[in-house]
């Protein structure tokens, strides 16, 4: 449901005095230098510390809300004049007798085109201290939320659905190609802090904010794009629920339930896009169990960019959590491993669910493992999969080869033919095939001006092959080639 108005008129002249400092990021990286800004982005604050010494408006925010240092109420005032009284009583700042400190994080945060800003609780763990967070912690800018921005399709649309919206920023990213936005979730300080940051980045006019649990606000409504990173992690549920993590549902079951609804909530055409974890069951490959949750209905790129064995997965989150070093560490971490042991979990697999309504009864499913590099943002090469899976490849068609496509050859030095030619691409997932000389020559030979009839055609001349056989067995090696990226139809 939605929520009443807030009064957020404290936040223009936050807005405008975060501007005047220079608290952008590119300001604030420029202020603390490559050194000090990496080690921030390792919880560490000493390098920052002695890069902001002087009592500029900048460094005073930048001690406040970075490194989360007390500053003199003067510097406080200087920076945000007028304002501090007014950002005390709104949950931002505190106040003793001569000091300020912060109680939320304010991170600078850029887009291409825009800079923003991102409120959410403090940063846990800096500089080695305790880290122990509350349940309805709200999550910043994390590796997770990079990651799913990273991943959305930024073609514009007309509604887009964050389900899960924890600080928003998720929200904002789709407010800048979305007419309207809705962002959900069930906890309340969360939906608070999103409708401050919608406020604070100029959207708050494109983003309704709804409290409720995964699609419960939004029932019977559809969307073009979906864009999630929900409470996906692993665990047998003991102990204190985190809520931006854990979903209190058993297993893997969040990611499953969301990418079975996730069809009945699409527009025709329309894409969901989940950031997940998975179960890999000791008795059943992973691609094979993730099919059993896809819809009939949607084109399907499962993209696994990592696994990791059960220690590795329960020290990460217990650490996250702030368990490590705690009285009850080794408690909960044999706990957590003998669960994994009873449910047969051999590993965890962390990666991307895209789903495209296609409306159509014949549908695409690629499972790609792919641990390797892949060009950042990787959102345009899943829209380009999308595409290239709806598209006719016959004998009429005519191919283009993609630009960034490379040949590589091997073999012994002077020999007439190579033992092994790898087509590798530079761009977008940067895959790479073994072909033969056939599917080299495809390639080479595919810059538009011929169909893909007239070059088999040609090819079995040059190889003295007989012409029927070879488009029986190339042209589904082209159509191959053009749903991995190699070839395009134009």
């Amino acid at each position: 449901m939605s929520q009443p108005p807030e009064r957020l008129d404290f936040v223009g002249p936050l807005r405008a005095s975060l501007l005047t400092a220079g608290f952008t990021y590119d300001g604030v990286a420029d202020l603390l230098g490559a050194e000090a800004h990496a080690a921030l982005m390792r919880n560490e604050t000493t390098p920052g510390r002695r890069r902001t010494t002087g009592g500029t408006p900048v460094e005073t925010l930048v001690r406040l809300f970075l490194l989360q240092l007390p500053v003199s109420l003067a510097e406080a005032e200087l920076a945000l004049p007028g304002q501090v009284d007014r950002l005390t009583a709104e949950g931002l700042l505190e106040q003793s007798v001569s000091e300020v400190a912060a109680r939320l994080d304010i991170r600078p945060y850029a887009t291409d085109d825009a800079d923003l800003w991102v409120v959410s609780d403090l940063t846990p763990g800096l500089d080695g201290g305790s880290q122990r967070v509350g349940t309805d912690h709200v999550l910043g800018i994390s590796s997770a939320s990079t990651s799913l921005a990273q991943l959305t399709i930024r073609t514009p649309v007309r509604r887009a659905l964050d389900l899960g919206t924890g600080c928003g920023v998720q929200a904002l990213h789709l407010a800048a190609h979305s007419d309207e936005v809705v962002a959900t979730d069930v906890n309340q300080r969360a939906l608070r802090l999103t409708r401050l940051n919608a406020e604070l980045n100029g959207v708050a006019a494109r983003v309704d904010v709804r409290e409720g649990s995964f699609f419960e606000p939004v029932a019977g409504e559809r969307f073009d794009l979906i864009a999630t990173n929900p409470p996906f992690v692993i665990s047998p549920g003991t102990g204190e629920r985190l809520v931006y993590r854990d979903s209190g549902l058993p297993g893997d079951r969040v990611v499953e339930d969301i990418v079975r609804a996730a069809p009945s909530y699409l527009t025709d055409g329309g894409w969901c896009q989940v950031l997940a974890n998975w179960v890999i069951a000791r008795d059943r490959p992973w691609d094979e169990r993730l099919g059993d949750w896809l819809a009939g209905d949607c084109d399907a790129l499962v993209v696994q960019r990592e696994v990791v064995d059960p220690a590795v997965y329960v020290e990460l989150w217990l650490k996250d959590a702030g368990l490590h070093g705690s009285a009850d560490y080794l408690r909960r971490y044999d706990t957590w491993l003998s669960w994994f042991g009873d449910q047969g979990i051999e590993a965890v697999g962390f990666g991307w669910v895209n789903l495209r309504a296609s409306g159509a009864g014949d549908v695409a499913t690629d499972f790609l493992d792919w641990p390797y590099d892949v060009e950042q943002p990787i959102a345009p090469a899943i829209h380009e999969w999308g595409e290239a899976v709806r598209a006719r490849v016959d004998l009429d068609t005519r191919l283009v080869a993609r630009t960034d496509v490379r040949q590589e050859t091997a073999g012994p030095a002077g020999a007439e033919d190579p033992e092994t030619i790898v087509l590798r691409q530079q761009r977008g997932f940067r895959r790479a095939r073994q072909v033969d000389t056939v599917e080299a020559a495809l390639v080479g030979a595919s810059d538009g001006e011929l169909s893909l009839g007239q070059i088999l055609e040609a090819v079995a001349t040059l190889t003295e092959a007989e012409p029927d056989l070879v488009r029986d067995a190339y042209l589904p090696v082209a159509r191959e080639m053009v749903r991995e990226g190699f070839l395009e139809v134009p």
